[in-house]
């Protein structure tokens, strides 16, 4: 049961995952949650670092997709200012959402990765299909009720995987 919550890489943001090696390791797509992983969820346009992170990652050669439980207006919006397709209202883990993104981007669960911030919505959801799950540290602290309660279980999760030795501890080096 742990190995559909172990993320394969547990990274501080999308800025420390490594584009490069990814495309090199045979990824070719991205799914990205959009609240707290590659924006904050208070944020209302995308900040000068994602659009370049976002150019460097297609430059690399990468299809990119946002999968989101958020509404589809403000889904819809990044996904317009990130000249990206878009999954909203994903109810993730449901695995309908990460094929559905895959469908968009033309890839295949062997070749597409997803980078979230929560291990109960996008890790498991992503492990669901046998895609390569990146756990980042959330950009916000401040969260809506229900995700801060998600995660207080998600930290007991992580301090398990770790002292269990299935993930090295936090941050810009850990991989799984």
């Amino acid at each position: 049961m742990f190995s559909m919550l172990c993320p394969d890489q547990y990274r501080d943001s999308i800025y420390d995952v490594d584009l490069r090696q990814l495309f090199a390791r045979g990824y070719r797509a991205l799914i990205l949650d959009l609240d707290n992983t590659i924006t904050r969820w208070d944020s209302d346009v995308p900040d000068a670092a994602l659009l370049k992170w976002v150019n460097d990652a297609k430059s690399v050669g990468f299809a990119l997709c946002i999968v989101s439980n958020n509404w589809p207006e403000r889904v819809e919006f990044f996904a317009r200012a990130l000249d990206v397709p878009a999954v909203p209202r994903a109810v993730k883990p449901s695995k309908r959402a990460f094929i559905d993104a895959m469908k968009l981007m033309g890839s295949t669960p062997a070749e597409t990765a997803c980078i979230g911030d929560q291990i109960f919505t996008d890790v498991f959801g992503a492990k669901r299909l046998g895609l390569y799950a990146i756990l980042v540290i959330p950009m916000a602290e401040k969260e809506f009720i229900l995700t801060r309660l998600m995660r207080r279980l998600e930290r007991a999760v992580l301090r398990r995987l770790v002292s269990s030795g299935a993930l090295p501890g936090r941050g810009a080096g850990s991989e799984a």
